[in-house]
């Protein structure tokens, strides 16, 4: 996906975030693993599970990775792949500054890359690694801007202020979704489908390519971005997160409230979201 050519929208320069992870109803570990940074072209600073700042000096990333892998190995790929954006992107500060039609596709290729050839190492070389492999869906804020990359099932929405409904921004690297994006299945029996969870692509294990999508959109006042891993979708409808994202009260943390909602509608799997919002 590349960015419109269009000038971007008048933006406000304050992000909200929130993020919330659970192991779940059924799972003996979380394997989940999410990320939320400030970062310039001199330092890093990681950010807590929630907050505010401004986006007139800094950049934003945010990440949701979801690992796989035998013992405790899909917890440690999830953890390597956020230690991985800490370390790669701030890098790339400048050319995130001067705007969608720097290369941005290349820089996140490029850390994609190296996240990949990082866990297939380790695979190979000790045991307790072998075959483990992650999930990451990345979202990346400049002033006007979000920039994405995404591999596995791990997915970014935005909810943008004049919408009532999510468009989902990533595909899912499995074949039950293609078979869904080809008009081959209806949205019920994806969502219930034996094999919707099988992964064709991820980070690491014996994925010999990377191919990460990429892409771009504009971004404004009042427009919502949210990042799960599969187990929020595997407990909610869109509608139903729709209707949470919307909510508004005092001290009301979006990201919690969808956790727990689905974890007591499902809750087989790890779940994980984060919230970032545009004020």
């Amino acid at each position: 996906m590349k960015p419109t050519s269009k000038q971007p929208a008048t933006h406000a320069d304050e992000l909200h975030w929130f993020g919330w992870t659970d192991i779940g109803r059924v799972r003996k570990n979380n394997e989940d693993s999410f990320l939320g940074l400030r970062f310039d072209a001199q330092e890093v600073h990681r950010l807590g599970k929630f907050g505010d700042a401004s986006l007139a000096q800094h950049a934003f990333t945010f990440a949701v990775c979801d690992g796989m892998g035998g013992a405790k190995a899909g917890e440690f790929a999830s953890n390597i792949a956020v230690e991985k954006i800490t370390t790669l992107l701030p890098r790339s500060f400048k050319a995130a500054a001067a705007g969608p039609d720097a290369g941005f596709a290349d820089v996140l290729a490029e850390l994609y890359e190296q996240v990949h050839r990082a866990l297939s190492y380790l695979g190979r070389s000790y045991d307790e690694c072998h075959g483990m492999q992650t999930t990451m869906s990345l979202a990346w804020f400049t002033p006007g801007w979000m920039y994405f990359g995404h591999v596995g099932d791990t997915r970014i929405y935005q909810l943008a202020k004049a919408r009532n409904e999510l468009l989902q921004l990533t595909e899912d690297d499995t074949h039950v979704a293609w078979l869904l994006r080809q008009g081959k299945l209806k949205d019920y029996e994806a969502r219930t489908h034996p094999r919707r969870n099988v992964l064709q692509k991820a980070l690491g294990g014996e994925n010999q390519f990377v191919d990460p999508q990429v892409g771009a959109v504009e971004c404004g006042r009042g427009d919502q971005f949210l990042l799960c891993s599969d187990g929020l979708t595997e407990g909610l409808y869109e509608h139903q997160i729709v209707d949470l994202l919307r909510t508004k009260s005092k001290d009301f943390n979006p990201a919690q409230a969808l956790v727990e909602s689905s974890v007591k509608n499902d809750g087989r799997d790890n779940t994980t979201a984060l919230v970032i919002q545009i004020c």
